[in-house]
């Protein structure tokens, strides 16, 4: 069989026809990009070019990719072991880590429950705050606040808790549990329609549950951190778990370790995932406060958190995650990300004020052109690909999300094909 038939190569063309995409309809859809290697924040493709990674492989590569330390601490932890159970085994990289997230989380965050995807450290966030009730003999907590434009994952726990009505999962209502789903409360009426919401309906809430300062796959929605207070002030006041789900904002990407810090609160439960790893393998954790864990602890087997991916704490993704931790130590990745927001800012405010579009902002390392209308992707991706970078836009909007160790050039080739994209587009479709 011949390698390559026009330029395709011959995996891709075999595996195309049996090969499920996500987020894609197969019979319309396009034959995907073959990568054959990455370094750095570049793609490089199977016929010979390489693409700007604008949104760091959805928000993972916080170092970029294939960085020699990571790729050194894999190697070296497979020579040793490659997995391990962590049921009644252990191993040395999950444990470390463990210790270090608990040093590194403000608060209390200091006991650590490792799943392998993001979706699995919210579904067991929210076991954990069922169940932390359950064990305080509480009745009846069974159901979550969550807001709208928010997601969470795409597992079924986690699609109840998006936005029914603006996110992807409107065919299995009625299937999927009904959570609460309500406004941010961004002033003083937001705040009060929900504490009346609490007071009407507190006995039924298990947790509250929000992406901290930026809403991201709901469309990149941005809020303040007097936000992320005001709901740490009520839930304490009424007694209910804030968990917060810092899968895309945690490790560094709004110019903090963690999104929270800027609130200078402390969650009752984070979720990670993303670039927890440095974006090399798949590792997510469900972490909870002192008081969350200790509900669980009783001479009772029934009171103990039944749950056990069979890849948790695998060795492999936690030295990869270790070395990441060790590349925020070493490197200088929240100056990198300072000078990112600095040429965000100022490079995609040009599309201000375009026909069609009807919003430009930046929080951290994100960047986002807010179109007038959803599903222009189609028309953009080709003229992005022309200019040399890899930028997915979704829904109404076109966004970067770059590895942090982007370099001047590369960014201002990024924001250059957005503007230049994104001003034909204006011309022609708007």
């Amino acid at each position: 069989m011949p390698e390559s038939v026009g330029g395709t190569p011959a995996w891709l063309r075999d595996g195309f026809q049996h090969l499920w995409l996500p987020y894609a309809q197969m019979q319309t859809a396009p034959m995907p990009l073959a990568v054959v290697r990455a370094e750095g924040a570049r793609l490089h493709l199977a016929d010979g070019t390489s693409l700007i990674d604008g949104i760091a492989s959805w928000w993972t590569q916080a170092h970029g990719y294939n960085h020699p330390h990571i790729r050194q601490a894999v190697a070296t932890q497979l020579e040793k072991l490659p997995h391990v159970m962590l049921g009644g085994l252990a191993n040395e990289p999950a444990m470390t880590l463990a210790a270090r997230l608990a040093k590194l989380l403000p608060g209390d965050l200091d006991h650590v429950f490792f799943c392998e995807s993001g979706s699995v450290s919210v579904e067991v966030a929210m076991k954990m705050a069922i169940q932390y009730w359950i064990n305080r003999g509480v009745t009846g907590r069974t159901r979550f606040v969550s807001f709208r434009h928010g997601y969470h994952g795409d597992t079924m726990a986690c699609m109840s808790i998006c936005d029914p009505d603006e996110g992807m999962h409107g065919h299995f209502k009625g299937y999927l549990p009904e959570q609460i789903v309500a406004d941010l409360p961004r002033d003083a009426a937001g705040e009060a329609a929900f504490i009346k919401l609490l007071a009407e309906r507190g006995a039924e809430i298990a947790g509250i549950i929000v992406e901290p300062l930026v809403q991201g796959a709901g469309g990149m929605k941005f809020h303040d951190a007097s936000v992320l207070q005001f709901l740490r002030r009520i839930t304490e006041a009424k007694g209910h778990l804030l968990i917060l789900d810092e899968i895309m904002t945690g490790f560094g990407r709004l110019g903090t370790m963690f999104a929270c810090e800027q609130a200078g609160v402390v969650p009752d439960i984070i979720t990670l995932s993303k670039a927890l790893s440095g974006g090399t393998l798949p590792l997510s954790a469900a972490i909870a406060r002192r008081h969350v864990y200790q509900a669980f602890l009783s001479e009772r087997h029934e009171t103990a958190l039944m749950h056990g991916p069979t890849y948790m704490g695998n060795p492999l993704a936690c030295a990869a995650a270790n070395a990441s931790l060790d590349l925020f130590e070493r490197e200088p990745r929240l100056a990198q990300i300072s000078a990112i927001v600095t040429h965000l800012q100022e490079n995609l405010e040009t599309c201000r004020g375009l026909k069609g579009v009807v919003d430009v902002r930046v929080k951290g390392a994100i960047g986002v052109v807010q179109l007038d209308r959803p599903g222009e992707g189609a028309w953009l991706r080709p003229h992005f690909l022309k200019r040399g970078v890899w930028i997915r836009p979704f829904g109404d909007i076109v966004y970067l999300a770059p590895p942090f160790i982007v370099s001047e050039a590369e960014l201002a080739q990024l924001t250059g094909a957005v503007v230049e994209a994104v001003t034909l587009w204006s011309r022609e479709r708007a």
